[in-house]
C-alpha cells in the first residue's frame, strides 16, 4: 500500500505530415481542416490541400495507394 505509482513516459512530441505530399502541421496535432485515415493499422493524416484535392477516392474508402 505504500508503493509510489509510476506513471507511464510520455512519448516524445512527433511532427504531424501530409502522407501524401509531406507538408507538416505547426505543433504536434493535425489542424481540424485535416483528414486522418487508418490504413493498415496506421494512422495517415492528409492536409487540407490533398484532401480536397482526392475527396471522391476518400468518400468511396479506397486506400490512399489508389489515388
Amino acid at each position: 500500500m505504500d508503493e509510489e505509482t509510476h506513471h507511464p513516459a510520455k512519448p516524445a512530441a512527433e511532427h504531424v505530415a501530409c502522407a501524401r505530399c509531406g507538408a507538416t502541421a505547426e505543433g504536434d496535432i493535425a489542424p481540424p481542416d485535416w483528414i486522418c485515415s487508418v490504413e493498415n493499422g496506421r494512422r495517415q493524416y492528409f492536409c487540407e490541400t490533398c484532401s480536397r484535392t482526392h475527396i471522391r477516392a476518400i468518400e468511396s474508402r479506397l486506400d490512399s495507394a489508389w489515388w
